[in-house]
């Protein structure tokens, strides 16, 4: 995968470069019809231009972040 000044892999997962958001919880609120501007009042520690930044990854990278979403999961449930 090329690189992206918006999106950085770490710890297995994906995150918005520079912040603790995770991808995840930004593709969760698209999906759900969130607009840009709402998830950006949502993480009040985003800029607008990091939440298309993302969004744009997102959207081409498709199969990979959601391949990816399942087992971040399983990681949670494991510490829980």
């Amino acid at each position: 995968m090329e690189r992206n000044e918006y999106i950085e892999q770490r710890n297995g997962g994906f995150y918005v470069a520079g912040t603790r958001v995770s991808l995840d919880s930004i593709v969760y609120s698209f999906k759900a019809g969130d607009s840009p501007e709402t998830i950006r009042q949502n993480f009040s520690s985003l800029t607008l231009e990091q939440v298309y930044g993302a969004i744009a990854f997102y959207l081409a990278h498709e199969q990979e972040v959601d391949s990816n979403i399942p087992e971040g999961e399983e990681a949670i449930q494991k510490l829980i």
